[in-house]
């Protein structure tokens, strides 16, 4: 056991006397110590409920004949983050989080992990601290929130505060249902309810094998999320004994299976960033081409909010990950899990419990998975789209560019009313550099659609988007402004072409006139000169490469 190094030995008297100072009993001292890294907050709905969790862990690991010794590791809510400052600091946490975890797993020598998590950068914070350490690790996710209710119809997040917002703007809700509906949509404890970047990533790690089967799905209420985390902190006692560690689950293999069920499920657009960022750590090669070469052979099998009429609820009662993964059985590579069974094992043992939530592949709502990755002189090395979000009518769009050098400044052309059917949105200098911190979205492009603009506009950056976002939006493209690239170039009136088919995007400008434009381009001034933000915009890559750290 790792943990011999700090309570074995001679010289080791000291250490042991600090280790008898927080209580722990001679008898368990030889015991596998099991680190309980947990996000609880009172700042984040995802992780109110994780006090409850907590106990059960602990009761598991005991059970399981392990000790654990709690630490915390801090989070953002990304919907409270944005819009503002705040959001410059959510993708940055990622690394934070994923730093604190390999800090305190090595300066405590500690056996296990058990990484109780939730929302958006949170999981894949500790999933890329679970693969760089490589020790025995399972994760819980805290599972979703249950649907808001409203005179009679469920309410989400996106569709009824973020939407609201620009339905409100036009006229189309008053003032009084807009309070009624800020209070309702979030009634508890969980992560937002649709397929947005937190359950998409609870999703992604179960299909990774890193969670027991169901963890992803089941609601953060239920009596069953305490049952998967008393049977998390048995498992990982388990794992120690065998020495099973994260490199012989989250094999390339592992990788194609979670962007399979991700693309199925159409998935939050983060997964593009998050999952080559966890395969980074765990020395897996994974080209954001990948998701595209996946997306063409996968179905689309899952509707889910905020783009289709499921929740996160039905997908539980349906059966959840493991009646995904017997759904796309045949697109599946085995694989081991942290259960101890193999992937496709949980694939066959599964029941679809409803198959038109989860349907199978031959009746998918559509033929092809959730995001498509787009090149063209405009993106030269990628940018990501929601495909499966896309209307039919705006799947090929050419329109007229309106630039705006910041969320803020796009945000409040929208509010108004300068945005008309025909335009494209540029928002620039919002990458992982220019942000810094790539920020999400998700406030212009809901009011787009609150104000029943999804059919006629398109919206374009180098920033990000929540996995709430819906409509022609295409993000992450790169280069990003703040690098020179082609965004950076693009001016007021200039014409823009979208094929999300033929996954094209394209600025209608000659070379000879781009070519101009870049000799006269001036990098603009660092929007944040000091603090962590600053040293992490010269050292984050491109969004192309999954915004990791450069250095490592």
């Amino acid at each position: 056991m790792r943990s011999k190094t700090i309570k074995s030995g001679l010289e080791r008297v000291p250490h042991r006397a600090l280790l008898y100072a927080t209580g722990i009993p001679q008898t368990e001292m030889d015991k596998p110590f099991i680190g309980v890294a947990t996000s609880f907050t009172d700042l984040i709905p995802g992780h109110i409920g994780m006090r409850d969790l907590e106990r059960f862990i602990e009761k598991g690991v005991h059970t399981g004949g392990g000790y654990p010794f709690f630490f915390g590791i801090p989070g953002i809510c990304d919907g409270i983050a944005m819009g503002h400052k705040g959001m410059h600091y959510s993708l940055a946490s990622r690394e934070l989080i994923a730093d604190m975890v390999e800090t305190i797993a090595e300066a405590h020598r500690l056996d296990g992990l058990v990484l109780l998590t939730n929302c958006d950068k949170i999981t894949p914070g500790m999933l890329m601290a679970a693969a760089r350490l490589n020790i025995p690790s399972i994760v819980v996710t805290a599972g979703p929130m249950i649907s808001g209710h409203h005179r009679g119809r469920r309410l989400n997040l996106t569709s009824d505060t973020f939407e609201a917002v620009g339905k409100f703007k036009k006229g189309l809700i008053d003032q009084a249902e807009l309070q009624t509906l800020e209070v309702c949509a979030c009634p508890g404890a969980g992560s937002c309810q649709g397929m947005y970047t937190a359950n998409t990533m609870a999703c992604v790690t179960e299909s990774l094998g890193m969670s027991l089967p169901g963890c992803a799905t089941v609601p953060a209420v239920m009596a069953q999320k305490r049952r998967i985390a008393f049977a998390s902190g048995q498992r990982i006692v388990e794992l120690v004994k065998k020495n099973i560690t994260p490199s012989k689950i989250l094999t390339p293999e592992a990788f194609h299976n979670a962007i399979t069920v991700d693309l199925a499920l159409g998935g939050s657009t983060n997964t593009a960033l998050h999952i080559p960022a966890i395969a980074h750590e765990a020395g897996v090669k994974l080209p954001l081409e990948t998701f595209d070469h996946i997306a063409r052979r996968t179905p689309h099998i899952a509707s889910m909010i905020p783009s289709g009429p499921h929740y996160m609820e039905d997908l539980d009662h349906a059966g959840g990950i493991p009646a995904v993964l017997k759904q796309l059985k045949e697109l599946l590579k085995p694989n081991p899990t942290v259960s101890g069974k193999d992937v496709l094992a949980i694939a066959d043992a599964a029941v679809v419990m409803d198959s038109e939530v989860i349907r199978p592949m031959a009746k998918a709502y559509h033929k092809q998975g959730g995001i498509a990755i787009l090149k063209g002189n405009l993106a030269p090395q990628g940018s990501v789209v929601k495909q499966t979000a896309v209307s039919k009518n705006m799947m090929k769009f050419e329109g007229t560019a309106k630039v705006y050098d910041s969320e803020e400044a796009g945000m409040k052309a929208i509010l108004a009313g300068e945005i008309k059917a025909g335009d494209v949105v540029v928002i620039r200098y919002e990458g992982p550099k220019g942000g810094p911190g790539m920020r999400e979205m998700l406030s212009p492009t809901s009011a787009i659609a609150g104000m029943g603009l999804t059919e006629s506009v398109a919206l374009i950056t180098d920033g990000r988007f929540s996995g709430g976002t819906r409509g022609p939006c295409i993000g992450h493209v790169s280069p990003e402004a703040m690098e020179g690239g082609p965004i950076a170039l693009i001016r007021d009136g200039d014409r823009i072409r979208i094929d999300i088919a033929k996954r094209t995007v394209d600025l209608l400008v000659s070379d000879a006139d781009l070519a101009k434009r870049r000799a006269a381009w001036k990098k603009p001034q660092p929007k944040i000169k000091k603090g962590w933000l600053s040293r992490y915009a010269q050292m984050v890559s491109s969004a192309g490469t999954g915004a990791v750290m450069n250095g490592e």
